[in-house]
């Protein structure tokens, strides 16, 4: 899992079987001390209540299309849950 800040969200009338319904957002991912690490990702949201500004945690690859409602959609990551606090620990 990684954690990520929601930056705004993506907007597609035609989706693939399975992904009707399915938020999408642009995500910018973090390290530990919320600091960006590379570009913007899309991730499915599939807490359904992640929204703009929010500190979240996702996973990527074949975690991210068993974390959907419908498993084994075609996405490549997936928002699964919104951080409440981060602590850092050396």
């Amino acid at each position: 899992m990684q954690l990520a800040r929601v930056k705004g969200t993506v907007v597609a009338t035609i989706k693939s079987k399975g992904l009707e319904g399915v938020r999408f957002l642009i995500v910018q991912p973090l390290d530990k001390y919320q600091e960006p690490v590379g570009a913007e990702i899309v991730a499915a949201d599939a807490v359904h209540m992640a929204g703009p500004g929010e500190l979240v945690y996702y996973v990527s690859s074949r975690e991210a299309a068993e974390a959907m409602p419908e498993r084994f959609v075609p996405v490549d990551h997936a928002i699964v849950g919104i951080v409440d606090e981060v602590e850092v620990t050396s």
